[in-house]
């Protein structure tokens, strides 16, 4: 029984399932650069990875990172100094280099209690079925998953059943499309308006978006990998369970 496993792979719950696996540490550490609190959700360390996303977009939007960086990018570096506010600023580096290493340490353990628990491993629940939920552990195709990320942030972790991160991520990026004017802009740019359509964006709001939209789609496409790895471990744990003392016969 999973139960009496010192490691525990995997566990199934109302919210999804949460499971120990290898991951290059450099590749989690990357993706905190990118925003802070990805990296964490790659370890499933969905509390704090939600809570470094929350600080990510108040502090930054306090201390005005994107619009010095949009300054930066066009040279225009007396004004990106200008427009920093120092007081949350230095909060914001503080909090940022922070959560790189703490993913980036904590992928390192990870991966050694993977392997322990591979070592370990017992067997797994494979359903969890509760009075609002039901989850189980099931193959399905990454790509899918991928794709239904690239067409809006949130539905590839639906697709996983990840649903408290699938209606969190849908909800942010319907607040950066709304503040970013991103449709506005695509309605602008479709009548051939390019002129209105630059000029309607909102930079700060915009420079969010690339980095939720392909963090959530590599999120989906590796989540949906691991999903299918860990059904591949219980099918073959339990098939060799059961099946372990039956002779095979081909020929009679």
């Amino acid at each position: 029984m999973a139960s009496k496993n010192r490691h525990l792979l995997a566990n199934i719950s109302v919210f999804g399932i949460s499971q120990l696996k290898y991951q290059s540490p450099y590749m989690v550490a990357w993706w905190s650069a990118v925003f802070p609190g990805f990296g964490h959700y790659l370890l499933c360390q969905y509390l704090r990875g939600t809570l470094l996303t929350l600080a990510e977009v108040i502090i930054n939007t306090l201390a005005h990172i994107n619009e010095a960086m949009v300054y930066s990018f066009s040279g225009q570096f007396e004004l990106a100094k200008s427009v920093i506010e120092p007081k949350w600023a230095f909060g914001y580096l503080a909090i940022y280099l922070i959560a790189v290493g703490d993913s980036f340490r904590s992928a390192i353990y990870q991966n050694k209690l993977h392997q322990l628990a591979l070592l370990e491993y017992k067997g797994n629940h494979t359903v969890h079925i509760s009075p609002i939920e039901i989850q189980y552990i099931e193959k399905k195709n990454p790509l899918i998953g991928a794709l239904y990320s690239f067409f809006f942030p949130g539905l590839g972790q639906l697709y996983n059943q990840r649903f408290g991160l699938a209606f969190y991520a849908m909800f942010w990026w319907w607040i950066y499309l709304i503040l970013s004017n991103f449709h506005e802009s695509i309605l602008f740019l479709w009548h051939g308006r390019l002129e209105d359509s630059i000029s309607i964006l909102h930079p700060h709001w915009l420079l969010f978006m690339p980095s939720v939209l392909f963090g959530s789609i590599y999120f989906t496409y590796r989540t949906t990998i691991e999903h299918n790895r860990l059904f591949q471990i219980e099918q073959q744990h339990y098939l060799m369970k059961r099946y372990q003392q039956a002779r095979l016969r081909i020929f009679s």
